[in-house]
C-alpha cells in the first residue's frame, strides 16, 4: 500500500474500497471480503444506506479498529449545524465506532457552512480524525476553504482518465487538500475497458486496463476507491503497487483527458 499524508499529518491509504451502489443485503460480506483481501480504507456515506452493514463488517473482521480508515459523508438532508451534528452521532452509531477517520460534506448544497462547523466540532472532540468535502469545484471550494478554521483535508470529486481534474489539484494545493477520486472506472462509460491507449500501456506491464488507470491516478497523488462486488476484481484492483508507469506512458494516458464530466 502507498499512503498520502493529509494536511494535519494523518496518513491515509491511497487506495481503498468504495461501497457506492453496493446494496445493504450484500454490503457486509463485500466489505469483509475487501478487508480480507487487504483493503484498509473503506468509503461509505449516509446516502448509500449501508453504514450499518459497513459497521457490522468492521466489527466482525478481526482487524484492530486503528488499522482501518473509515470514511463517511453527511448528506444534504442533514445540512446545517444542528442536523449535521445529530447525523454525525447517528453515523457513528451505525458504523459501531467512536470516530471516523475522514468525514466529508457530500454535496455543496443547503447550509454547508453550518455542516462544516459541526464537522470542525467533531474534529476537535475526536469524533473525526480528518474532515473535508466532496463535489466542491473551483470558486465554491475556494470560498469554503478561505472561510473555515480547519482547511479541508480531502475533496472527493469525479476523477478518472477522461476527466483528470488537474486544475482542481492545483487550486487545492495551497490549502494542502488532497484529491480523492470517485468513479475511477467511470462505470465503464466511453468504452473505458476497451480503450486502446490503456490496453496498450497496460500490456507493457502485464496489467489490465483497470490496473493501468488506477496506477495512473495513484502516480498523480490521487486517492482512489474502486468498487467491485467480486473478490477476484477486488484482488486485481489492489494489485497496482508492483509496477510504475514511465513518464512516456503517463503522458500518453494524460492525453485522454476530455476536460468534462461523463456523468453530469
Amino acid at each position: 500500500m502507498e499512503y498520502v499524508t493529509l494536511n494535519n499529518g494523518v496518513k491515509m491509504p491511497q487506495l481503498g474500497y468504495g461501497v457506492y451502489q453496493v446494496s445493504p443485503s450484500e454490503c457486509e460480506q463485500c466489505v469483509l471480503n475487501a478487508i480480507k483481501t487487504g483493503y484498509r480504507l473503506i468509503d461509505t456515506a449516509q446516502a448509500y444506506y449501508n453504514e450499518q452493514q459497513v459497521g457490522n463488517a468492521i466489527t466482525k473482521c478481526g482487524i484492530p479498529r486503528e488499522e482501518l480508515f473509515i470514511v463517511t459523508k453527511i448528506w444534504i438532508s442533514n445540512a446545517g449545524y444542528e442536523r449535521a451534528k445529530t447525523s454525525i452521532v447517528e453515523s457513528l452509531r451505525k458504523l459501531q465506532t467512536d470516530y471516523v477517520d475522514l468525514l466529508l460534506i457530500h454535496q455543496p448544497m443547503g447550509d454547508y457552512m453550518g455542516t462544516y462547523r459541526a464537522m470542525e466540532e467533531a474534529y476537535h472532540s475526536g469524533k473525526a480524525r480528518a474532515i473535508g468535502v466532496s463535489n466542491f469545484h473551483d470558486s465554491r471550494f475556494i470560498q469554503l476553504a478561505n472561510s473555515v478554521e480547519i482547511k479541508p483535508m480531502v475533496n472527493q470529486i469525479e476523477t478518472h482518465v477522461f476527466y483528470q481534474e488537474r486544475k482542481m489539484q492545483e487550486i487545492m494545493k495551497p490549502f494542502g487538500t488532497q484529491l480523492m477520486s470517485w468513479g475511477p472506472f467511470v462505470e465503464g462509460r466511453n468504452n473505458y475497458f476497451s480503450n486502446p491507449v490503456l490496453k496498450a500501456v497496460g500490456g507493457k506491464y502485464g496489467k489490465s486496463v483497470a490496473q493501468t488507470a488506477l496506477r495512473f491516478l495513484i502516480q498523480r497523488g490521487v486517492i482512489v476507491i474502486p468498487k467491485s462486488t467480486h473478490k477476484n476484481r477486488m484482488e486485481e484492483n489492489l494489485n497496482v503497487f508492483d509496477f510504475h508507469l514511465s513518464a512516456e506512458d503517463m503522458e500518453a494516458i494524460g492525453k485522454l483527458d476530455k476536460g468534462r464530466s461523463l456523468f453530469f
